[in-house]
């Protein structure tokens, strides 16, 4: 821990001890670099404290209580699940502290790290000031990550609202929750609630889910309208105004003016990036509210300072902040000259069923691959998820003509982990022939991928030209 009022000069400066900060600030110091990492919040950032692992931790609670209900579908009487809100809420924050050491101030001092919490700004083009220390530093990295986005809606100032830094704060499951958002969080946190019992409503300016394939949404979407989960897509909100001890929403539809009362409002609208009090200009660093403009070496227009993860602009994911961290080691250290290669990305919305992506959809590569060929494979057909009663979903992959992978999405159980062999496959420009001779234990969910991948080759394997030369080579004996 440095001392107010002294001064640093160092290799790395790191601003942000999220994710990305955290993995630059560990790599950087066990190579040998002397590291100064700068966090005002809590250590871990959005994605330990108020993202993916609490809201993970209250979707596997509300599958839980599922469970319980799905139960008698295979013969086993569990009868209605009591749902201990307290008790939710407390596996939520148990898996935080489980988690939190990994990310502690104690154990980065403990990799030679000088931790300083405090907010961090820029003096100059390579000078930051933390808590009244003063680093210079070769190289900075800004890794501030993002906050919820709430938009201005009409009365919003007025009631109690949620978002998702206060949602796991809770200590009762709401009775009647309304979401405005239909992205990947709002649709999560959505269906995690209603399986824990609340009455949910959804509020969606445009569709839900709009970044991935319409195909695999549709199936998202019909699960969660047949658990009773009131979704209502193209709603212009007019207003929010109090109602009694809750709250009421109004709205425009195609259907005219309606209104919506809850318990709870939870704003999931989006993400925006936290570039206010760095005093970018000093540092010569171009930015907007999107986020921080970076080249494909991920350095900004100040090219002794880097930006990564949520606060780079697009590809607002936890695994994308730690890939940009390994293209800034290589950069900063190393001097090589890394760039970030993003046509393989993947996301996963781990909803039941789980929606995966990466690469190209089918929109997407019809815009830019010209002709494309699509192969399906439902889970209806596949022996596992019958077994499991998990039929709902498929596979769908994006190929050329000739069979190169574009892109593969996935609805079902379990999509984020059938995803990652697809994964490779577009970053490797593999052919699908190589996905199709695979061998795939039986019973298993992958089975889907493997069969979708033959399907390329079905139409020629099986066509009258090939019964005609089984037929003439029959004649040899």
């Amino acid at each position: 821990m440095a001392a107010s009022g002294s001064n640093l000069n160092v290799d790395i400066c790191v601003i942000g001890a999220g994710s990305g900060g955290l993995s630059v600030a560990a790599g950087a110091s066990q190579m040998g670099a002397a590291t100064v990492l700068i966090e005002k919040g809590k250590m871990g950032g959005d994605c330990l404290n108020y993202g993916c692992v609490p809201s993970k931790a209250l979707l596997a609670a509300g599958h839980a209580a599922e469970a319980v209900r799905r139960a008698p579908a295979f013969g086993v009487s569990a009868g209605t699940p009591a749902i201990d809100g307290a008790g939710v809420y407390g596996h939520v924050r148990n898996t935080i502290a489980a988690i939190a050491p990994n990310d502690s101030v104690e154990r980065f001092e403990g990799l030679g790290v000088t931790v300083i919490q405090a907010a961090g700004r820029f003096t100059g083009p390579r000078e930051v000031e933390a808590g009244g220390t003063r680093i210079t530093a070769r190289r900075v990295v800004v890794a501030t990550g993002s906050s919820a986005f709430v938009p201005p809606i009409p009365g919003l100032e007025t009631v109690s609202y949620l978002t998702n830094e206060t949602i796991f704060d809770l200590e009762e499951v709401p009775r009647q929750l309304i979401v405005i958002g239909g992205g990947p969080i709002g649709i999560e946190m959505a269906q995690a609630h209603r399986h824990l019992g609340a009455q949910v409503t959804v509020l969606e300016m445009f569709s839900i889910m709009p970044k991935d394939d319409p195909e695999l949404v549709d199936v998202v979407r019909t699960r969660l309208v047949s658990e009773g989960i009131d979704i209502r897509e193209g709603a212009q909100i007019d207003r929010v105004e109090k109602a009694g001890g809750g709250v009421r929403v109004v709205l425009t539809t195609d259907g005219g003016e309606a209104v919506v009362e809850g318990s709870h409002l939870l704003v999931a609208t989006g993400r925006r990036a936290n570039v206010d009090g760095l005093d970018l200009e000093k540092a010569g660093i171009a930015y907007s509210p999107k986020g921080i403009e970076v080249d494909a070496r991920l350095r900004t227009t100040n090219k002794k300072v880097f930006a990564i993860g949520d606060v780079a602009g697009s590809y607002q994911f936890t695994h994308m902040a730690a890939y940009h961290a390994g293209i800034v080691i290589r950069n900063a250290l190393f001097r090589l000259p890394a760039k970030a290669d993003t046509r393989a990305v993947p996301w996963v919305t781990y909803t039941a069923p789980e929606l995966a992506q990466v690469g190209l959809t089918e929109d997407m590569a019809r815009r830019q691959a010209g002709e494309i060929r699509l192969l399906r494979w439902p889970f209806a057909e596949n022996d596992r998820a019958q077994a499991e009663r998990e039929t709902d979903g498929l596979i769908k992959v994006v190929t050329t003509a000739k069979g190169r992978i574009l892109g593969a999405g996935i609805v079902g159980a379990r999509a984020g982990e059938l995803i990652h062999p697809w994964v490779l496959a577009v970053q490797q420009k593999m052919k699908i022939g190589g996905m199709a001779s695979m061998i795939a234990p039986y019973p298993t969910l992958g089975e889907v991928g493997k069969r979708a991948a033959g399907s390329f080759y079905t139409a020629s394997l099986f066509s009258e030209r090939t019964k005609k030369i089984v037929r003439f080579l029959s004649k040899f004996g």
